[in-house]
């Protein structure tokens, strides 16, 4: 296995780093700043002006849908590196690069499976960052973490798919900007349980469409939005199939293997940063006579926090190997199994320091504690700990099972 960079790759991670020192990480306060002002404003999701700017430099620098291997020449192993450090700024630096979720997974649907005239019309506005896109998979009233069990309808009727269902924690769906969602529903209920759902392109303008309202993380309420949607009588041309009837089971396991080693990147680079946190604040905070960086148990926290961080990002780059070089149904345990270990450890490391900045580390004063929710709820998003658990135990039991 050979994680080293390549050129392409080891000229964009520096073109990044320069571009975070210099206007990612001065941008933050301003991006705080100008959302408070908005929220004050009743426009709660619409985008701060700074992340226009911060779209404009990045796309000048050549740091540009940079996940794309098709596009950015890069491969899953190359782009490991640079999703880690966006990962640092967690509410900017994707976005600035265009390398977002939930759209990257949304151009990697479109890019492998959609028609001309779907790429004409959401790919191309998608790539240049002229607007956003959600992705409506989990449903409310059905445990989603089995994905058979969706059960928003898709009916053909003539040349239309009538779709009536309810989706929530969409992301992305409140921003103004997000104008189409792929989504994913049952087509053919009597047919094969991973032949009966359908990926549709909806437009959220369509007539039928009600975003009831968006959810909160812990009481953090997203700039984009993670809405719950009713579908009543949604009413698309079956030109906004994507691939084959029957085929959006296998098409979300195409988007959900790559996607997965960009979240776990970018949550590899917020744990990071939290370490880095704890160090700084550990050095700096005297209490009882010494910093408390001298102390054998905030010692202890830096040490399992460094040597997790490790263990995480090298199973994950193995993962980015294997699919560069075996394809994604080769790395299926891998993917699970980092899908399950850097959340853990980043909620773990985040966790300690916090505890290791006392209140500070609650208060917005620092990205900790929302860094903490959105790591804990990484948990759940992209399938529950348990059900990939699940899928590595499988794999390794199959041998002994006799399948």
């Amino acid at each position: 296995m050979d994680f080293g960079l390549s050129e392409r790759a080891a000229d964009h991670l520096a073109r990044l780093q320069e571009f975070m020192d210099t206007s990612v990480y001065p941008a933050e306060p301003v991006y705080a700043a100008q959302r408070r002002e908005l929220i004050a404003a009743g426009r709660e999701h619409t985008v701060p002006p700074i992340v226009e700017e911060l779209k404009v430099e990045a796309r000048k620098n050549g740091l540009w849908n940079l996940f794309l291997p098709d596009v950015s020449g890069l491969t899953n192993t190359d782009y490991a590196s640079l999703a880690e450090l966006t990962g640092r700024s967690p509410a900017l630096a994707p976005e600035a690069t265009n390398c977002a979720a939930p759209d990257t997974g949304n151009m990697e649907v479109l890019h492998m499976f959609g028609t001309a005239e779907q790429k004409q019309r959401w790919l191309e506005p998608l790539l240049a960052g002229e607007i956003r896109s959600a992705f409506g998979m989990t449903e409310p009233d059905v445990a989603s973490s089995d994905a058979t069990n969706i059960a928003t309808s898709i009916v053909r009727d003539g040349d239309e798919y009538v779709i009536n269902g309810r989706k929530w924690w969409i992301t992305g769906s409140a921003d103004p900007r997000c104008e189409i969602m792929i989504l994913m529903g049952k087509i053919n209920p009597e047919g094969h349980p991973y032949m009966q759902q359908s990926m549709v392109l909806v437009p959220l303008n369509t007539p039928g469409v009600e975003i009831v309202r968006a959810l909160p993380v812990f009481g953090y309420s997203d700039q984009h939005g993670h809405c719950e949607i009713v579908l009543d009588n949604v009413r698309v041309p079956v030109t906004n199939l994507v691939g084959e009837e029957g085929g959006g089971f296998l098409i979300a396991q195409a988007r959900l293997g790559p996607g997965r080693i960009h979240h776990c990147m970018r949550s590899i680079g917020m744990a990071e940063r939290a370490l880095e946190l704890m160090c700084t604040r550990a050095a700096s905070r005297v209490a009882f006579g010494k910093e408390i960086a001298r102390q054998g148990v905030i010692q202890e926290w830096i040490a399992e926090s460094r040597m997790a961080i490790e263990q995480a990002r090298l199973l994950t780059l193995k993962t980015a190997w294997l699919i560069d070089t075996q394809g994604v149904k080769a790395a299926r345990s891998e993917v699970a199994a980092i899908k399950v270990v850097v959340p853990r450890m980043a909620l773990e490391v985040i966790d300690r320091a916090i505890q290791v900045h006392g209140g500070a580390g609650v208060s917005d004063d620092t990205p900790l504690a929302a860094m903490w929710a959105g790591m804990r709820t990484l948990r759940l998003a992209d399938g529950p700990d348990e059900v990939h658990v699940r899928s590595v135990a499988r794999t390794e039991l199959a041998p002994y099972l006799g399948r």
